[in-house]
């Protein structure tokens, strides 16, 4: 494992796969102190053992980024371990697609809960303690989604414009805490394995596999974001693939 010069607690929701599980791995190869969080928690054990194997400090946590008592939960795992949380990664997103019209009303909520109330939940579990230690580092992720509307994806996107809109409002309230936006476009990860319309699900599927890069590769912009001077806020980075219009 190689280390930084400083290394910091960092904390990633949605971290049993893609673009999660990928920040993780990077932020442990930088050698920083990885809490990890996620509903499936047999993913994350398995996760923690393979990163814990290269000699790195993770702690894995039952999380559901819906309530806020579990984010809390999550945040105080993390102080109880290492006595302060440097950076956060409101990474967990779901992203069932269908056309307005279909009326999913139970998708549209939950993209609503997972999507922006999670991140929401995550920046009040945070946000005390970094006031408090007097610096930290928010890091939100949105999508390509946030920047533009298509057929089928329009709540996901109202969600992903509601969590850029978010994070540049605590962005100027805030001197001390470095807020980041990532807006990743077609990555391979299990978006599209779950909910939505079957039309929509298709396409979006083989658009992925045409098309999408590497969770890995969003990940390093996350890494790069983090590795800046704390004088240096990277307020947003758009991360997609060469062929995507």
């Amino acid at each position: 494992m190689t280390g930084t010069t400083e290394s910091k607690t960092v904390l990633i929701t949605g971290a049993s796969s893609g673009i999660g599980a990928a920040t993780a791995r990077r932020m442990a190869t930088l050698g920083h102190h990885v809490v990890i969080g996620a509903r499936r928690t047999d993913r994350l054990t398995a996760l923690a053992d393979e990163l814990r194997s290269d000699g790195a400090t993770v702690t894995p946590v039952e999380l559901d980024v819906t309530s806020i008592e579990s984010m809390r939960s999550f945040t105080e795992a993390a102080l109880a371990e290492h006595g302060r949380i440097d950076v956060l990664v409101n990474n967990a997103g779901v992203m069932p697609l269908a056309p307005i019209a279909d009326l999913r009303i139970a998708e549209w909520e939950q993209m609503i809960d997972v999507n922006l109330r999670g991140v929401l939940y995550g920046i009040a579990a945070v946000l005390p303690q970094m006031r408090e230690q007097g610096g930290g580092h928010i890091v939100n992720l949105s999508s390509v989604s946030g920047h533009r509307v298509d057929p089928t994806a329009a709540v996901y996107s109202a969600t992903k414009f509601a969590v850029a809109a978010l994070s540049e409002g605590l962005r100027q309230e805030s001197q001390d805490i470095r807020v980041t936006v990532v807006s990743p476009g077609f990555t391979r990860s299990e978006l599209t394995d779950h909910g939505g319309a079957t039309e929509a699900r298709a396409a979006a599927r083989a658009a992925a596999e045409e098309l999408a890069i590497p969770a890995s590769s969003v990940a390093d912009a996350i890494a790069y974001a983090i590795g800046q001077p704390t004088d240096v806020d990277v307020n947003e980075i758009i991360v997609r693939p060469a062929k995507q219009r």
